[in-house]
C-alpha cells in the first residue's frame, strides 16, 4: 500500500521539492514530481537546473525521449509515468493516481489556505487507511 508522507511548513515548495528529489535520487530512488500547472513545471525545471549548488540533478519532462531513464521526471498534464517509486505531488487537492505509487510526498507551505487544504489532504489519507508520516519543516531550522 502506498505511503504519505506530509511536509509541512515549506517556505518555498518547490525548493522543497528539489531538496526532496535530490535525497532520492542520492539513495537511488527515482521521482516523478507532479505540478498543477505549465508555469510551475517552468519554474521548477529552471530551478533544478541550479539547485544543489554543487551538484546536478538529471530531469526532464515526462514526454520526453528517455523520461524512463531519468531520476526525477516533471509532470502537469499527464497521468502516464515511466515508474510507480515516489510522487512528489504539488497539487493542491489529491491527485487521482497517487496510489499508483510505492511512496507520495505532499508539501504544504506556510499560508493559512495551503495548511487548510493540506489538512484535507492528510485527512482523505487517513480515512482511507494509508500510512502517514508528518515532518514539520519550522522544526528543522
Amino acid at each position: 500500500m502506498t505511503k504519505v508522507d506530509f511536509y509541512t511548513g515549506s517556505i518555498d515548495k518547490l525548493r522543497t521539492a528539489c531538496q526532496l528529489s535530490h535525497k532520492a535520487m542520492q539513495h537511488g530512488l527515482r521521482t516523478i514530481i507532479s505540478l498543477p500547472d505549465a508555469a510551475s513545471l517552468e519554474a521548477l525545471d529552471k530551478l533544478l537546473w541550479l539547485y544543489p549548488d554543487t551538484a546536478f540533478i538529471p530531469h526532464c519532462r515526462c514526454n520526453e525521449a528517455g523520461a524512463e531513464k531519468m531520476p526525477v521526471v516533471l509532470s502537469c498534464d499527464n497521468d502516464q509515468f515511466s515508474h510507480h517509486d515516489m510522487l512528489i505531488s504539488l497539487h493542491n487537492e489529491c491527485v487521482p493516481f497517487f496510489s499508483r505509487f510505492e511512496r507520495v510526498i505532499e508539501i504544504i507551505g506556510t499560508d493559512q489556505a495551503d495548511s487548510r487544504l493540506g489538512r484535507e489532504r492528510y485527512k482523505f489519507y487517513r480515512d482511507r487507511g494509508y500510512e502517514l508520516r508528518h515532518f514539520d519543516l519550522t522544526q528543522a531550522n
